[in-house]
């Protein structure tokens, strides 16, 4: 199936890196305040899923599913959820990044659960993009300005970083000490990172500020 794009109400202020992210047959759901990036983002909903506690209910013809205010999961969680059970297998997420730190952290363990469920997912945000590190691996080209990995677990082991300035072999990270910030990748190669045991977080860092000159 085509990927599925999940846009949240955070602030999304480049919206031209947005739109180079994008494909043409991707399915796009705004969770509530998310409609907000309707015009910017340029693509228009397939589905609309919210409480509406943070923005109007349109009236549309576009498929819309209604939450209550009260409940335990959040829009963006709920709309995750609804998309996977309809099939979809890959996932990006916009506006998920923002001021509330608990939305925030609650969107970042959504690719967690996505990891256990062995499916695929990032999170964009105006700075970087955010994933989890699996036993596959992941490649970082030299295109990214520096990458880091934090460990969401207790304690991850069994990582490998290859053609970094900061090289790791089967080492271990704990929650209490995240020791692997800001590494970079060797000029003219492609990193390398992978995991065997453990949920670690990996931020490439796209904003073009940072970019190594």
């Amino acid at each position: 199936m085509n990927r599925c794009v999940i846009v949240g109400s955070a602030e999304i202020n480049d919206y031209e890196t947005v739109k180079e992210y994008l494909k043409d047959d991707d399915y796009m759901v705004f969770c509530d305040g998310g409609l907000k990036h309707v015009s910017g983002i340029g693509k228009e909903p397939n589905l609309i899923v919210g409480d509406f506690d943070s923005h109007e209910k349109p009236e549309t013809d576009i498929e819309t599913i209604v939450l209550p205010c009260e409940k335990d999961d959040t829009d963006t969680c709920h709309a995750l959820n609804e998309c996977i059970a309809r099939g979809y297998r890959d996932f990006m997420f916009l506006g998920c990044i923002g001021e509330r730190m608990d939305h925030t952290l609650g969107n970042l363990y959504l690719l967690v659960s996505l990891k256990k469920k062995g499916l695929d997912g990032f999170i964009l945000d105006d700075y970087s993009e955010i994933s989890i590190v699996g036993d596959k691996g992941v490649a970082i080209e030299d295109k990214y300005s520096f990458f880091s990995i934090l460990a969401l677990s207790d304690v991850v082991d069994g990582i490998y970083i290859e053609d970094a300035k900061y090289p790791l072999e089967n080492a271990s990270i704990k929650s209490g000490f995240q020791y692997g910030i800001s590494n970079e990748v060797i000029k003219g190669k492609t990193a390398h990172v992978r995991v065997e045991n453990g949920n670690l977080l990996l931020v490439k860092v796209i904003y073009k500020q940072f970019i190594k000159k």
